[in-house]
């Protein structure tokens, strides 16, 4: 798994898919408010405004995981500089 390439302390924050649960719920909030869309693209753009909107929240918000810049990641894999 994925989450094992991670520093130990991370591990319990991202083993688990809360984040994309809350993502699905607060999609599905929002549109039953609207409860009709005209077409297809109407839908997808109220859901990618509720998409950016969540993401702008969380990058403005507290960080959720803190990683240092240390010689300690840069052993691991997932932390590579010299990534393409």
């Amino acid at each position: 798994l994925t989450v094992f390439s991670f520093p130990t302390t991370h591990w319990r924050k991202i083993r688990t898919t809360n984040g994309l649960e809350r993502l699905n719920r607060e999609i599905r909030r929002r549109t039953r408010v609207a409860t009709l869309f005209p077409n297809k693209e109407s839908c997808l753009r109220l859901v990618t405004s509720i998409v950016e909107e969540i993401h702008e929240e969380w990058m403005a918000g507290r960080k959720y995981l803190s990683i240092p810049d240390t010689d300690e990641n840069a052993e691991l894999p997932i932390y590579r500089k010299e990534v393409a």
